[in-house]
């Protein structure tokens, strides 16, 4: 579950690829400083993305893969199924991570899982995004030597990057291919 960790080493030229799309569009796009481990992120989970096995990784107890962002949500509860901080720190951090690659790069996607999977039908996918990465933000140790800063960013920057992973889709005619 772990899509911080790309299956593509960072030395493969199709991270290169990705890494120099992110930062040029975030650059272009975004009037911040200090946003280089930040788009180092955003290349992770594009090209972790790039196998379906890390988009759809969470599982029920059962093995089972969970699609809707609602069943993701209580994978991740305490109170619910997650049994341990860390389980709860993984789900909520692959939430934000599935919601931000499919906002970005193909939206009409969540659109379907809302209609087929009718329990995520009064989520509000950016927001439980940002709530999520906030909650990934209050915990320590970070995974992949990413800082509760960077997920902080993410939160707060949500929109900001969707924005930019659509750039990057419609450059490289993405969403047509999930169409």
């Amino acid at each position: 579950m772990d899509t911080s960790k790309p299956k593509i080493s960072r030395n493969h030229p199709l991270y290169g690829f990705f890494e120099d799309k992110v930062s040029r569009t975030v650059e272009r796009h975004i009037q911040s400083f200090g946003l280089s481990t930040t788009c180092g992120y955003l290349t992770d989970v594009l090209v972790s993305f790039i196998h379906t096995d890390s988009i759809f990784s969470i599982c029920k107890s059962s093995g089972e893969r969970v699609i809707s962002v609602a069943e993701m949500i209580a994978e991740g509860e305490m109170l619910a199924s997650a049994d341990s901080f860390e389980r709860e720190r993984d789900v909520h951090k692959h939430i934000g991570d599935f919601i931000l690659f499919w906002e970005g790069v193909y939206p009409e996607f969540l659109r379907r899982i809302r209609m087929v999977h009718g329990q995520d039908i009064i989520c509000n996918y950016p927001k439980q995004a940002q709530q999520s990465y906030l909650l990934v933000s209050t915990f320590e140790p970070q995974t992949a030597g990413y800082t509760p800063e960077v997920y902080r960013i993410l939160s707060e920057g949500f929109e900001d990057f969707t924005f930019c992973l659509r750039i990057i889709s419609d450059d490289l005619g993405l969403g047509r291919r999930f169409a």
